[in-house]
């Protein structure tokens, strides 16, 4: 399986990533950018196409809806710098695209017999000069081919001094060697082979999510669940204390102007608050391109309080079902959670949180350890996860951590921030609401975007911990560190020590799409107490089968298939956790006594 976690020099880079997303302070005033000219051709198109033609539309056809000035800005804005020195400029194209890039042949570049591999891929290199000055390059094509185009810079002349500035969009330039990556999504797939004549040049690197930029050619999708007039995928989140407050967030259809909570509980009257509200766009969400989501953060409640609370607007489009939450009580020394693997959106795992709900409905609150849906790009897969979730999802707080198909082909996991309101504690260089941390009763719970280079966490992770008074600690992240298929060496030699040094009790993942639980382990071996080591801990709330899954020497427990959400109670100074299936049978559970 590949490795996938970032580099830091991938987060630097995150908003450039996503240069589909938004315009570049350094573009020239009253220059269109690609994602500019693809949003009007696509609106152009919702407008003019009937919707039975989409999954017909060929390079052929959109290359004659399009204007020329608009052929022109796709074929010269998607990559552009400017070199002082003139340069050949190689191009790298994977062979199994089927449609060569419209503009490449017109813009002057030939195929050469020369050839750049990859462990996975073989590209074609296509070659030009460029005299000094700027040099544009067009987009990568109107499919979804994810391997997508790179170049490598050289001058003509020996003896020139090449610089490279006024790049975009700005990643790495990394000189072109064998062992050198390309893509920063996919930073441990390495080139193999190169030309001897272009070692030593300036390779740009990218990542793979540029391939939608442009994207076309059967991209159009619809969601099951569209936004409407009521109010719908009401949830609960915490970003401040949860003894005094709580975020309420919900959706409706793009025209709706705003949004209210009104609360009460059976002691008060009805207080109302206005909620934020921004707007979300999946221009290939053909039949609900656009949605409002709603934000309402409720600050100075009473500890250990039901309320009564509904979301939406008298004047606008009605209001929620009415739903309850419960404040946490202050001194609590005993509650519950549920914890569950990767749920990708699946109507599996929404079944499994309606059967964790029902069987415990004293639960605190839930959460998911990654790949919360399967495509992080498409909302529709959001869509997908409130429906099958709810009305839990209005009922409990959800405290969730992204995973890699939740930030996905290196283009960022904004979706996840859009919809989620979370604690904003990160460690520096992390993106806020990605790691945080959060107590509850007499526990600490570390959130960690593992996806984010190890280093970017290891200090925050030892600061917390340190620090944390509390009897009982609990840390989640999406890659385990100890599993059958892909160890993570990096996390076992920078995390795992800390887990033994502050004593973690149990480290909460996923990815792997089978169930594993440790022994109690001590710097990576098992140990005879859970008073001495951590448990680590794998689940999977969608239905899996590993066919080829290995003793491992540290596991207690270990399934191949099945899939389970985890119910962990606490009682002052003992810890049960149990493990149930879809059919809601027990499979698995142990007790921790301090």
């Amino acid at each position: 399986m590949i490795q996938l976690i970032y580099r830091r020099a991938f987060f630097a880079l995150l908003v450039l990533a996503c240069c589909f997303a938004c315009k570049r302070d350094h573009e020239t005033p009253g220059t269109s950018t690609v994602k500019q000219v693809m949003d009007e051709v696509i609106t152009r198109l919702y407008a003019t196409v009937p919707p039975e033609q989409y999954d017909s539309i060929d390079d052929a056809f959109i290359l004659n809806f399009l204007t020329d000035e608009e052929k022109q800005v796709l074929a010269t804005r998607y990559q552009h710098f400017v070199v002082n020195v003139p340069v050949v400029v190689s191009l790298m194209r994977h062979q199994d695209q089927q449609t060569i890039p419209f503009w490449l042949k017109d813009a002057g570049f030939v195929k050469t017999d020369q050839l750049v591999k990859n462990e996975e891929y073989t590209y074609e290199v296509w070659q030009k000069q460029y005299d000094a000055g700027i040099v544009e390059l067009g987009i990568n094509g109107f499919d979804k081919h994810r391997p997508v185009y790179f170049i490598a810079v050289g001058a003509q002349n020996n003896g020139d001094s090449l610089h490279i500035t006024d790049v975009y969009p700005e990643y790495d330039i990394v000189p072109m060697r064998e062992g050198a990556f390309t893509y920063h999504d996919w930073s441990d797939l390495t080139l193999t082979a190169i030309p001897q004549r272009m070692t030593g040049q300036h390779l740009f690197t990218t990542v793979r999510g540029r391939a939608r930029e442009a994207h076309v050619i059967n991209a159009f999708r619809k969601t099951p669940f569209p936004s409407g007039k009521k109010p719908d995928q009401v949830m609960l989140t915490w970003s401040d204390s949860p003894h005094t407050g709580v975020d309420i967030q919900w959706r409706a259809d793009s025209a709706t102007p705003a949004g209210t909570v009104r609360y009460w509980n059976k002691h008060t009257d009805t207080v109302s608050i206005n909620a934020s509200a921004i707007v979300l766009e999946d221009r290939m969400l053909m039949n609900d391109r656009y949605i409002k989501r709603f934000t309402a953060q409720l600050r100075g409640l009473t500890p250990g309080t039901q309320y009564f609370y509904q979301a939406g607007s008298a004047m606008d489009n009605g209001w929620s079902d009415v739903y309850t939450f419960q404040t946490e009580p202050e001194d609590q020394k005993s509650f519950s959670f549920v914890w569950l693997g990767d749920t990708h959106c699946f109507p599996d795992s929404g079944r499994l949180v309606a059967t964790a709900s029902k069987s415990h409905p004293d639960a605190a609150f839930y959460s998911i350890a990654g790949d919360l849906v399967s495509t992080g790009l498409n909302r529709d897969d959001w869509d997908k996860l409130f429906a099958y979730g709810a009305p839990t999802f209005a009922t409990k707080p959800w405290m969730p951590v992204p995973g890699n198909h939740d930030r996905q082909d290196g283009l960022g996991a904004q979706m996840y921030y859009d919809l989620f309101s979370l604690p904003r504690n990160a460690p520096a260089g992390v993106a806020p609401e990605s790691s945080y941390a959060f107590t509850y009763g007499d526990a600490l719970f570390l959130m960690i975007d593992a996806t984010f280079d190890v280093a970017d966490h290891t200090a925050w992770i030892e600061e917390k911990l340190s620090t944390s008074k509390a009897t009982w600690k609990f840390v989640m992240f999406h890659f385990p560190p100890y599993n059958f298929e892909e160890p993570y060496p990096e996390i076992q030699q920078a995390w795992v020590p800390l887990f033994d040094k502050y004593h973690v009790d149990i480290v909460m993942g996923g990815h792997i799409h089978y169930y594993m639980r440790s022994r109690p382990m001590f710097a990576g071996k098992p140990v005879g107490s859970f008073a001495q080591g951590t448990v680590y801990n794998i689940s999977i709330s969608i239905p899996s089968r590993h066919e080829h899954i290995t003793e491992e020497p540290y596991a207690a427990k270990q399934f191949a298939e099945g899939y389970f959400y985890q119910h962990v109670q606490i009682d002052g100074k003992v810890l049960k956790s149990r493990t149930f299936d879809h059919l809601g049978v027990l499979r698995d559970e142990f007790v921790i006594k301090k």
